[in-house]
């Protein structure tokens, strides 16, 4: 089945929560507090959800049994057996998925990056590509998809975007994302008609909260205002609202448009900000780990993960889990769950080889 689901130590910590709680002066850190109610949400949720997949599943038993009574069966009764099973299926995907999911930050809403490589109107183009797939699969899931930041392309696609894609369990599905996307098609640029290959790399981090400490210091930073705009060039306002903050230590470069006031996006581009120096000195860690292990560390996010084939064959094909499709067009409509299960399948494997 993959990931570990033990309900007893699930019922015993939701009531360990429940009595802290019930204490006095619980709220008296109010943002301790809510973490932990958020927590234990999370907890009775897969409770919950543990709950209802076993009574769908005893109501098909019941369902077979009266069909396997009858010398006749209803054909209705069968569709919705058939109907029932689909449900079943589906929705103990979604639960295997979220089992997988046991990351620090893996609950958290992500920020997901697209930037085309080089090559102009073409990885621009693919760029904006992502964005739709991306934008339907966060709608599909029923998460919130926001744009904090647009750059349109030259001539089409885009330049750059950072969407804010918010949900239980946003980012844990959408790290496997991260790296470089390729695609090979038939170029609707060029008028030979020649295949064209073209990169954008993806980058995906948790929106942090202030339980996270990242200390960043005002003189680091370089503060610039300009017009916020969206997708076509149009402008969103007429003020100057969009703040793009350059932390000079790092060159790290992080930039919103999506509020209205000038104070709202600043606030947003600190808190991508923090993400990113947040995740910056995780991987500093983790390389300095592996260097002590003497473990051989795959390339960080600039790596290939995924090619997206569409002349002269249509073929969707993930390189480090090895999972293909042949229904390309699916993929860009926002099927990415055989994917995102396959990769966390992945990093189960890796992360506890037998």
């Amino acid at each position: 089945m993959g990931g570990r689901f033990d309900l007893d130590a699930l019922n015993e910590s939701i009531s360990i929560n429940e009595s802290k709680m019930a204490e006095p002066g619980f709220w008296d850190n109010q943002a301790a507090a809510q973490k932990l109610i958020d927590e234990n949400n999370q907890l009775k949720s897969k409770v919950d959800a543990y709950h209802d997949l076993t009574d769908q599943l005893e109501n098909i038993q019941v369902a077979i049994e009266l069909l396997e009574d009858e010398a006749t069966p209803d054909p209705d009764m069968k569709a919705e057996l058939d109907e029932s099973f689909k449900k079943l299926q589906h929705d103990q995907q979604q639960y295997r998925l979220g089992l997988l999911l046991n990351g620090p930050y893996d609950h958290n809403n992500a920020i997901l990056e697209i930037h085309p490589g080089a090559g102009g109107t073409e990885s621009q183009d693919w760029g904006s590509m992502l964005l739709r797939m991306y934008t339907r699969w966060g709608e599909q899931h029923g998460f919130k998809v926001e744009t904090l930041d647009y750059q349109a392309g030259d001539v089409a696609g885009i330049n750059s975007v950072t969407l804010l894609i918010s949900g239980h369990n946003a980012y844990g599905y959408l790290r496997s994302e991260k790296g470089v996307h390729r695609l090979v098609r038939i170029s609707p640029f060029d008028s030979a008609g020649r295949r064209h290959t073209s990169f954008a790399s993806v980058d995906v981090l948790p929106e942090l909260d202030d339980s996270v400490n990242i200390d960043i210091n005002p003189a680091d930073l370089k503060v610039d205002v300009y017009r916020a705009s969206g997708a076509g060039g149009q402008h969103v306002n007429k003020t100057s609202s969009a703040v793009r903050i350059t932390h000079l230590p790092t060159g790290i470069v992080v930039a919103s448009q999506a509020q209205r006031s000038q104070l709202q996006n600043r606030q947003t581009a600190l808190g991508m900000l923090r993400a990113k120096l947040y995740e910056r000195e995780e991987e500093k860690k983790a390389k300095e780990k592996a260097a002590l292990e003497g473990d051989q560390m795959d390339i960080g996010w600039g790596s290939q993960i995924r090619s997206y084939v569409f002349h002269p064959y249509t073929m969707v094909k993930d390189h480090r889990t090895n999972y293909e499709t042949g229904n390309g067009q699916a993929v860009m409509d926002g099927d990415l769950d055989p994917f995102i299960n396959a990769y966390l399948q992945y990093q189960l494997e890796k992360d506890n080889p037998r």
